[in-house]
């Protein structure tokens, strides 16, 4: 799998989150009631994430290099746009010279999501937390964990399509095996 394409895959799964329609899927159906439902008791508020909480998120965000993610997700979808205009190729020159033109829009887009990742960090890990794990990316053993992580996720990807398959194998062998043994023939 491709970088750009594990990056933009890696990126989904970490902002993607449960729909609203599977989660209502899942719950059962109320009870039929006589008299309305009680009013549910008010959650307690959030607290307030302090400038520096909030700052020790970005950093760990940045840090952590999850948001190189985000990196490739923007010209994705330029370079889509210019495939959709490969039919008209009166309109190179013009698309080009807009995409270039709107670079620092989605420059300013894509620093929106980073602020929206450092707001999830925060709300996940208190600012103690977020300072060790500041000081780990810090670290040397940190920016080399960083580093290496385009390569080990690449090889773990490569490595899991393997094991996929072979578990797979694995386990249609073991289930005829114990489902012959009661008698019952799988093919």
């Amino acid at each position: 799998m491709s970088r750009p394409i594990l990056a933009y895959a890696l990126a989904s799964l970490l902002l993607a989150g449960p729909s609203a329609a599977l989660a209502q899927a899942n719950k059962p159906a109320p009870a039929p009631q006589q008299k309305p439902p009680a009013k549910p008791a008010a959650a307690p508020a959030a607290p307030a994430i302090s400038p520096n909480h909030l700052a020790l998120a970005r950093e760990v965000m940045l840090g952590s290099g999850i948001a190189r993610s985000f990196d490739s997700i923007i010209p994705a979808f330029a370079e889509q746009i210019r495939k959709q205009a490969v039919t008209r190729p009166e309109l190179q020159k013009d698309l080009e010279e807009v995409l270039a033109s709107l670079e620092p829009e989605m420059e300013l887009q894509k620093q929106r999501m980073i602020s929206t990742a450092a707001g999830i960090y925060a709300k996940q890990l208190n600012e103690a937390e977020l300072q060790e794990i500041a000081n780990f990316f810090r670290s040397p053993a940190g920016k080399r964990y960083v580093q290496t992580q385009p390569q080990v996720l690449d090889d773990m990807v490569a490595a899991m399509q393997t094991w996929t398959q072979d578990v797979s194998e694995y386990v249609m062998v073991r289930v005829r095996a114990e489902m012959g043994k009661r008698g019952h023939q799988l093919q």
